[in-house]
């Protein structure tokens, strides 16, 4: 994405925001409309509140993708054969919408989606969209697939453009849970820590398009084995404060052996165990920092992260920070 003259900050080198309020009002949406052009693809757009136009962009740049979040005064947008001939990235976009309604036309496909529906367009065919003026901005979060990272046929995968794909269960809760959890915490992570979270963000949208096209045994394995490691991680997330929550259990949940569970895990950071014990330590430590959690005891909040012995939370707690619960708990409330 194009870091403009005009961007109204910026973030750490992960983020950038764009924004047109560093640009004056009735230049903001000529601003706007070179944005879009330069980032997405070429479109002509037209707004009853041209003079007025607001518009914000957070782009987190992932290596292999890119995932954006838009907020803007409601348009229309349209791309020509004349905008394809001149200007193709050849990418499929995954939108997520958060705001007002969005009708969307491509290929003779026209939906109508909602807050919460997940749909596809093509930037190599001419398509319209109109987002709705309902008094408020417009919110979409949007997920750039190169055409060459979907290993899909693509004869296919173009049926699905413009049409309400189910973003609220299976494969796509998961997509959109990860994608809320990506504009969080992503502008905070290093260079290969974001090669990896673009990695999984590509198979999992692959995946979800793939349960749409019932295709998903055409997805190569590693993209099946890291979308099955995203499941499992926000599976751990869920059940941190279970007691019995470990390999054995985590491994029957998804109906593997223990052993690949394992070895799902030998190319990240930390074994499963580490990693359920540091996510039940860094939960336990916002608790213990938390001014509305002061009448609950320490062994209370250990216990409600699964710890099941006070004593040994204690230790574990110190060895990973270096300081008691108990002093942390001070350190954080003076």
């Amino acid at each position: 994405m194009e870091r403009g003259t005009a961007a109204g900050k910026t973030g750490a080198r992960a983020s950038v925001v764009l924004s047109t309020d560093s640009v004056s009002g009735p230049d903001g949406f000529d601003w706007w409309g070179d944005m879009v052009s330069k980032a997405v693809m070429p479109v002509s757009l037209a707004s009853e509140h041209a003079n007025r136009f607001k518009g914000e962009v957070t782009a987190l740049e992932l290596v292999e993708t890119e995932f954006s979040a838009f907020s803007f005064s409601p348009m229309s947008a349209r791309r020509t054969p004349d905008h394809i001939r001149s200007s193709d990235p050849e990418n499929y976009f995954l939108f997520l919408v958060h705001g007002s309604p969005i009708g969307l036309e491509q290929r003779r496909n026209n939906a109508l989606l909602h807050a919460g529906d997940v749909a596809l367009f093509d930037t190599s065919q001419p398509l319209a969209c109109e987002f709705q003026d309902q008094g408020r901005h417009s919110r979409v979060s949007v997920l750039r697939l190169p055409r060459t990272a979907v290993p899909l046929p693509s004869h296919k995968t173009d049926r699905l453009v413009a049409t309400p794909l189910a973003g609220r269960t299976g494969s796509g809760a998961l997509l959109t849970s990860y994608l809320a959890g990506l504009r969080e915490n992503a502008a905070h992570c290093g260079p290969m820590e974001l090669r990896r979270l673009g990695t999984t963000a590509l198979d999992l949208a692959v995946t979800f398009l793939a349960a749409r096209l019932d295709t998903s045994p055409e997805l190569p394995v590693e993209s099946r084995q890291r979308v099955l490691l995203a499941r499992i991680n926000a599976f751990i997330d869920h059940n941190l404060h279970e007691q019995d929550l470990g390999p054995a259990t985590i491994a029957a949940h998804h109906h593997i052996s223990v052993r690949l569970l394992h070895a799902l895990f030998e190319e990240e950071p930390e074994t499963v165990s580490a990693t359920i014990r540091r996510r039940r330590l860094e939960r336990s430590r916002t608790d213990l920092a938390d001014p509305r959690l002061r009448h609950r005891t320490i062994g209370e909040i250990a216990g409600r992260w699964g710890f099941r012995h006070p004593a040994a939370f204690s230790r574990t707690f110190r060895e990973a920070y270096g300081i008691s619960p108990t002093e942390a708990r001070t350190a954080r409330q003076d």
